[in-house]
């Protein structure tokens, strides 16, 4: 059973616009167990579940930044918006390659196949 003070504390950290992680972190900060925080969320969250989005830190060069936002600026997408679409369509193309490649028999012919196979000149 979830500690019923740590379960309004998240709900009203919710309402008041924290996302789960800067709920969570400072909660395990000071101490609490990562059993009694996970059960306390588990206690607080909806049981319809909505997708959520998770955050991702990344740290990129000024240059690849700017190539980012201007191809963001062009889409009319916002920076994250632009590097979601990135990694989405990434994940899916990669996924389609992987399945082709599970397709096949013998490596060997993946390889040597006619498919990659370019004529000299």
């Amino acid at each position: 059973m979830a500690n019923k003070q740590l379960v309004a504390f998240i709900k009203e950290a919710r309402k008041r616009g924290y996302s789960d992680y800067a709920i969570r972190k400072p909660l395990l900060d000071k101490g609490w167990s990562i059993n009694e925080v996970e059960n306390a969320f588990s206690s607080a969250t909806p049981k319809i579940r909505i997708k959520s989005k998770n955050k991702v830190a990344l740290y990129l060069d000024s240059d690849v930044l700017e190539v980012l936002e201007k191809r963001a600026k062009k889409k009319l997408l916002t920076l994250g918006e632009q590097i979601e679409d990135i990694l989405r369509r990434s994940a899916i193309s990669g996924g389609k390659a992987k399945k082709l490649s599970d397709k096949m028999d013998d490596k060997l012919i993946a390889i040597f196949s006619r498919r990659n196979y370019k004529k000299k000149k």
